[in-house]
């Protein structure tokens, strides 16, 4: 025999007790029904206001999980005061309470809890700092110690360092400085324009790209694109157990991980911030020359001029800090990941984004630190 469509019937007892009445079958095809559910739902969600509501389950013709997690979850995942129901009824419930969760109500956090959570967050933050402190240190004895004896230094995993995060990154800086050459040209010409100030863009985009999108461009690019490797590397190796067993073996960690990385990313560093000023200024010659009609000639031969050349030293000396900022960072948490997975990702994600905030907090310290130089 076909099932009866699920009822709600809201009544009164003889001795004057409202009461809910369930019939028909509560399974999951006949309230997956057209109707059935959004009415049965709303006669559920006015029952729960009520209290001292009687509940007779004894009409019902078939009760399944569904059915029963939908009572259940009306109840507010407790037992009513009143219930009439068969025995197979209450196992079925049963069943669901024991594997449903008690709802639990958000509690307000208090001006004491929210002090701790601050200490909490300030002392990490302390471990952070110290753990990069050590191994800076660290990074400093392994310096010496290359300065002593340079020809039993890491050199083969430099070269593959400096190709890795140098040479292979070439297109995709060269690609976004063009980019951005180009808008700020665009930009800067709306302005000038009218002002009769056309010949000016030389100096404010020449100043603007060498002296700090450059650097921050290549910065930013290198700490997503590189710095992120190099804490998935040194991650992948602690899930693999490699650092285990070079420890074992009694290989110094910071001397061939930090180290080769460290120097790698000092050295690309400024090659790559050049490589994204010059095709920084290209995009912007072409659009002074598109927008504008300032010719190329004249745009190299005003631009030395318009530009000293203590910028691109400041500039240079910048993204050699920087380069060594990202190396730092990312072997500081490849080597804080612990053995599994989500680690890994959590490590990457706050290698990234630690990254980038440093680049752009040292990048201020340097424009406070050289305000009177090449300006």
């Amino acid at each position: 025999m076909p099932e009866a469509t699920p009822t709600f019937i809201r009544s009164t007892a003889p001795d004057g007790v409202p009461c809910a009445v369930l019939g028909g079958s509560w399974s999951a095809a006949r309230l997956a029904e057209p109707g059935s559910w959004s009415r049965i739902t709303q006669a559920l969600a006015d029952a729960a206001g009520t209290t001292a509501l009687s509940w007779d389950l004894r009409p019902l013709t078939r009760l399944d999980h569904t059915g029963a997690q939908l009572l259940w979850n009306t109840w507010g995942r407790q037992w009513p005061s009143q219930l009439l129901l068969h025995p197979v009824q209450r196992s079925m419930l049963e069943r669901v309470a024991r594997f449903t969760t008690p709802a639990v109500k958000p509690t307000r956090r208090s001006v004491w809890q929210l002090f701790l959570r601050l200490g909490e967050k300030l002392w990490k933050l302390w471990d952070h700092l110290f753990g990069l402190l050590v191994l800076l240190g660290q990074l400093s004895l392994d310096v010496a110690k290359l300065a002593r004896v340079p020809r039993r230094g890491p050199w083969r995993d430099v070269s593959g360092h400096l190709y890795r995060i140098g040479a292979t990154a070439l297109p995709v800086t060269a690609l976004v400085g063009f980019t951005i050459g180009v808008v700020l040209a665009y930009l800067m010409s709306r302005q000038l324009r009218q002002f009769g100030a056309d010949t000016f863009i030389v100096n404010i985009l020449g100043l603007a790209v060498i002296r700090e999108l450059g650097p921050m461009l290549a910065a930013i690019l290198i700490a997503g694109r590189s710095g992120s490797a190099i804490t998935a590397q040194i991650g992948v190796m602690r899930v693999t157990e490699e650092l285990d067993a070079m420890r074992v073996m009694g290989i110094a960690q910071g001397y061939r991980l930090v180290l080769p990385r460290a120097i790698a990313m000092a050295i690309a560093m400024p090659l790559i911030c050049v490589w994204t000023t010059l095709a920084a200024l290209l995009g912007g010659m072409l659009a002074a020359d598109v927008v504008l009609g300032v010719t190329p000639a004249y745009f190299f031969a005003t631009l030395p001029d318009a530009v000293d050349i203590d910028n691109l030293w400041v500039a240079l000396g910048k993204s050699v800090v920087f380069g060594l900022l990202i190396a730092l960072i990312g072997c500081h948490y490849g080597l804080r990941v612990k053995p599994n997975t989500e680690s890994l990702g959590q490590g990457t994600t706050a290698s990234v984004v630690t990254a980038i905030t440093v680049v752009l907090l040292v990048d201020a310290v340097f424009a406070v630190v050289f305000k009177n130089v090449g300006l």
